[in-house]
Order: C-alpha cells, then structure tokens, then sequence
C-alpha cells in the first residue's frame, strides 16, 4: 500500500493521524512525517505497522486495485467493475464494493443440486425460463451502480439475457447463506431483490439446515421450512417441490469430518 492509498483510507474512515499513531503504535512524529511527504521511504517495519490499520475493513469490500484519491464507498461504477482483474470476485451494490469468498463444498453441493433439479423441471415442461448458477452477472437495478452474482436464479424473460450479463430481475433467486455473507443476503440482497422485481427469493442455511422463502407477489412474511420439508417453487405453481433430505445426510458427514480437522 503506498501513500496515496494510506491517505484515501484515512480520508475514509475518518481517522485523526494521532489516532493512527495510538493504533499502529508508531510515533506520532514519525507518522505525520510520512504523511506530510517529508519522509519518503519509511522503513518496511513502519509501513507494514500502518497498513496493519489502514488496510480495507472486511465490511468496507473495497478493492485496492480500484483505489482512486477521492473516491470512496457508494461513487463506484461499472467501469469500476469491469476494471477489476479477472481472478478478483466482487458484487456491485449501490456504488459500493463487496467482495465474495471462496464457495465452501456444503455450498457447492445445495448450488448443483438446487439448480438441476430447477433445470430438470423446465425441461421436461418445456419451459422457457433458463437456470444459471453464480458466477454470472445480473445488472439488477438497470444502471451502473449495481452487479450482483446470485447463486442460482431463474430468467423467464428472454430479453434480458445479453451476451454480458442479465439485465434486470430475475424471476427466482436463491443465495446460500455462509458466515461472511448472512448479514447480505438477509438484508442488503434482500431488500433489493424485493425492489427490483425478483418473485421469489430463498435463503439456504446449510448449517441450521433451514430454508426461508419470501414470494414477494403473495406474502408479506416469509416461510421458514426445514431439510426434512419438500419445498414448493411458487415460480412454477407449487408443482415442483425441492426436497433437502437426500442432502441432509452427505451435508452432516462432511460437518462431521470438517470437526476432526486439527
């Protein structure tokens, strides 16, 4: 991290730099030198000491590689976004930056087999809807602030697919929830899939082995079910219902050997 980028994160969580002293354990001297420009090489102990505070917050979901002087949470485009490097996944919400860890295997497992059996159905119905499973772009709101990647989700409307991304709602989204995502997709996703137009949104907690379902068009408040219920897509009437206890037990064997882990 060199200056100019210690200077936009001071800028931006508001810190003194007596502040930055009293957490980096640097003396003040020393830190407003390096901060005024009269000290042009700080030793790496003292540079590694203040990146230790400076460096982006976990909630803060800012990329370094984007990091203009200036520019701060919430001013961030799609330009932005297509700008990352390739490996680096993110989701766009509101202008603001959030990065997206690595799928644990529980995840990957409720993602396959989530979107197969939706798949599944369409097909043998002969629908027209079409099944993606992250990562895939969704412009959600339309503009150039948002960009999220759902897990799985469900497009109806033909005209929103682009070469790109999908461009608009979908009509049916499901996120697995995971320790760093929960508050997220509870929250954040949730009010805006609501407002963008998406009909059904569930949530799958693999560990409480719990699903919540909102149907934006029928409910205010959302079913809760369990692994051991057979789940109704209200998407397609009810008629397809995704049952979890085929999953319930691989899910716990691969809890159990998670636990014997040193």
């Amino acid at each position: 991290m060199d200056i100019e980028q210690m200077k936009y994160y001071k800028k931006l969580y508001g810190y003194s730099l007596a502040q930055i002293s009293e957490y980096s354990k640097v003396p003040l001297g020393t830190v407003q030198k390096i901060f005024n420009g009269e000290t042009k090489a700080p030793r790496y102990e003292t540079l590694r000491a203040l990146e230790k505070v400076l460096r982006p917050h976990k909630t803060d979901m800012i990329c370094e590689a984007l990091i203009e002087y200036g520019k701060k949470e919430g001013d961030y485009t799609l330009d932005d976004y297509y700008g990352l490097p390739e490996e680096r996944r993110v989701e766009l919400i509101d202008g603001t930056f959030y990065d997206m860890a690595a799928p644990s295997l529980p995840h990957q497992m409720v993602v396959i087999e989530v979107a197969s059996l939706l798949r599944n159905y369409i097909r043998k119905k002969g629908g027209k809807c079409s099944v993606f499973s992250a990562p895939v772009d969704v412009q959600l709101d339309k503009d150039n602030r948002t960009m999220v990647q759902p897990d799985v989700f469900v497009v109806c409307d033909r005209s929103k697919l682009s070469e790109r991304c999908v461009v608009g709602a979908p009509d049916f989204v499901i996120e697995v929830l995971s320790p760093s995502t929960g508050q997220k997709d509870g929250f954040l996703k949730l009010q805006k899939y609501q407002d963008a137009g998406v009909k059904e949104y569930w949530m799958i907690d693999t560990q409480k082995e719990k699903v919540v379902a909102y149907c934006f068009e029928e409910e205010i408040f959302p079913a809760l079910y369990g692994f051991d219920s057979e789940i109704p897509v209200r998407l397609f009437g009810g008629e397809l219902k995704i049952d979890f206890s085929p999953l319930r037990e691989v899910l716990r064997d691969i809890g159990g050997r998670q636990q014997t882990v040193p």
